[in-house]
């Protein structure tokens, strides 16, 4: 099985290598497998052509493989080209049928060909990460807008981007904020993102964290899995954020709250987290300490101000070691920005657990299904329904064999009454 000739990947001969690749990721991904038996009898994207811009990596293939088993066309684009696994986009290819659009490492023109050649599908439903695929239905090829059914959008700047894309009247097609469920927000983002972004940090610099000052710029789910790690290695843990709630819940949890302007000058690996731009700046360079780490745990690569980096920089060493370029600046201290700026725990690292992606994924299938068999929804930013993410939950629970108590006929009419109780 395979595409005929609309694909773009870098070889197919390594699609046995990527087999064993999703192979791999599968086994920890029940839930998952479990909406892919359910849709190989339901089939509910007969008839439907999903364009998606996603991670190309293992556990994406799991997705893509179960929206096809659905019965699904599917065309992928890589939504971050140094995330690409080759032998995976490949694999999606030659085994599943998937029309993939990625190479490892691409410039910026070629992923925007890339974000393209997915579209040429033309869609009905679109499944998103980062914005860019909708953006360029709305953009530069707005003639394939009207027959999208809706759109799903996986991270918490692409909704930003949609919700204000939606403000302004400009939005053509329902969106849904598959980012936005408690599920995905207390295990993707804060335990799945909290460790991979660790990892990351760890693979790229083989630095020893215990002892160090480790600053996490933004205390939202992604940050306060990040510091949580951090403090679990043996860190100091410094916390910036521009949200009073947020502060006083990092405070409460016994991290050291700064301004950036004063976190810079004690911090010694500094980790972005805010879904903002220029979260660490020239001001903030001109006073780190030689040696300092610079990463990013957010989708686009703008909360690190690169330009302003290179502007500082007398001497610019690219690839000092894997995933990561020295910054030289006038007095002689250095910078090191890893994963040119971009989100580090999937570059520098495999990204999240399959275990995690396991649940934002069935989640993702779920919703997709509900989106191209229900009712239309009227242009806007939906939430996913709360009954799929029970979903998610319970599929996983009965996966791992755990078991809940049930409320007793007594204690159901408790809950539901508002007379006081009869002590008797």
């Amino acid at each position: 099985m395979h595409a005929g000739d609309t694909y773009e990947v870098a070889d197919l001969a390594l699609a046995p290598a990527g087999g064993r690749r999703i192979a791999w990721a599968e086994r920890a991904m029940p839930a998952l497998l479990s909406v892919r038996d359910r849709f190989v009898a339901e089939r509910p994207f007969e008839g439907q052509r999903i364009a998606a811009c996603l991670q190309v990596t293992a556990e994406t293939a799991v997705l893509l493989g179960t929206l096809v088993a659905g019965g699904a066309q599917v065309r992928l684009a890589a939504s971050n080209p140094l995330s690409t696994q080759d032998d995976t986009a490949a694999a999606l290819v030659a085994d599943h049928g998937v029309g993939v659009y990625a190479r490892s490492g691409v410039d910026t023109e070629t992923y925007r060909r890339h974000l393209s050649g997915a579209l040429e599908l033309g869609p009905t439903l679109v499944i998103d990460e980062g914005g860019d695929l909708v953006n360029t239905l709305h953009t530069e090829r707005t003639g394939l807008a009207a027959a999208v059914r809706a759109g799903c959008e996986s991270t918490a700047s692409g909704v930003l981007r949609a919700r204000q894309m939606y403000r302004e009247g400009v939005l053509r097609f329902p969106m849904v904020a598959v980012d936005a469920t408690p599920t995905r927000r207390l295990v993707d983002n804060r335990y799945g993102t909290g460790q991979s972004t660790v990892d990351g940090i760890v693979r790229a610099t083989n630095l020893l964290l215990a002892g160090r000052t480790v600053v996490v710029a933004g205390y939202g789910q992604c940050g306060t899995g990040i510091a949580e790690r951090a403090r679990g290695l043996g860190a100091r843990v410094v916390v910036t954020e521009v949200d009073p709630l947020r502060a006083l819940d990092a405070t409460l949890q016994g991290y050291q709250v700064l301004p950036m302007a004063q976190a810079a000058q004690v911090g010694e690996v500094f980790v972005t987290a805010t879904g903002n731009r220029d979260v660490l700046r020239a001001e903030h360079f001109a006073v780190m300490p030689d040696g300092a780490v610079l990463a990013n745990a957010g989708h686009f690569d703008v909360e690190i101000d690169i330009p302003a980096l290179t502007d500082l920089a007398v001497e610019r060493r690219i690839g000092e070691r894997t995933h990561i370029d020295e910054y030289v600046l006038a007095d002689g201290r250095r910078l090191q920005l890893l994963a040119e700026g971009r989100v580090v725990n999937l570059t520098a690292a495999e990204g999240n657990p399959a275990s995690v992606m396991d649940l934002a994924f069935a989640g993702q299938a779920l919703t997709a299904a509900w989106l191209a068999t229900g009712d239309p929804l009227p242009i806007g930013v939906h939430p996913v329904p709360a009954e799929l993410d029970r979903q998610v939950a319970d599929l996983r629970l009965a996966a791992s064999d755990i078991h809940l108590d049930t409320l007793t006929d007594s204690q159901r009419a408790y809950l539901s009454s508002w007379r006081s109780a009869d002590p008797a």
